[in-house]
């Protein structure tokens, strides 16, 4: 499957066979810290879900400038990850009516979200999944890359 293929709209959602894990975030400039938590993520089932917010919705949660990349570049190099699934782009401010549409067997968060605050938490469990939060990969944020940016942009860099 190419990438533009696992980016679908949540109607298109068809529950495929196997363990459905599902995450969702702003994605905005991926590093490794991202990567380590979807490649975990995806090893807790047979099929990773990741709700995507879309561009105004990442505006209403991070700011006026954000995001940097827009939602259709993020959802490709997302989709373009071998151990992302489906990418799917949604505009609310939380995933909750996706994940309504996607139940999931497994839901997670990244070890910065308890789980009595993981939104989605009680649909999955009350079908009978599993809601975790893992760890993250000390070091490495979306902010703290644009902050670096930002600062040797003022010290005159070129990197």
């Amino acid at each position: 499957m190419n990438t533009e293929q696992k980016i679908i709209s949540p109607e298109q959602i068809a529950r495929p066979g196997g363990k459905v894990v599902f995450t969702n975030g702003c994605f905005d400039i991926i590093h490794p810290g991202h990567v380590d938590y979807l490649e975990r993520a995806r090893s807790m089932g047979s099929c990773l879900v990741v709700g995507l917010n879309s561009d105004a919705s990442v505006r209403r949660l991070k700011g006026a400038l954000r995001p940097v990349n827009d939602q259709q570049s993020r959802a490709r190099v997302l989709a373009a990850l071998a151990c992302v699934d489906f990418v799917i782009i949604f505009d609310e401010d939380t995933p909750l009516e996706l994940i309504r549409k996607v139940s999931p067997d497994v839901l997670v968060k990244g070890g910065d979200w308890s789980v009595d605050r993981i939104v989605g938490r009680e649909v999955v469990e009350a079908a009978g999944g599993t809601v975790c939060s893992i760890p993250l990969l000390a070091g490495y944020s979306t902010t703290g890359t644009v902050e670096r940016i930002v600062a040797m942009h003022q010290r005159g860099g070129n990197g």
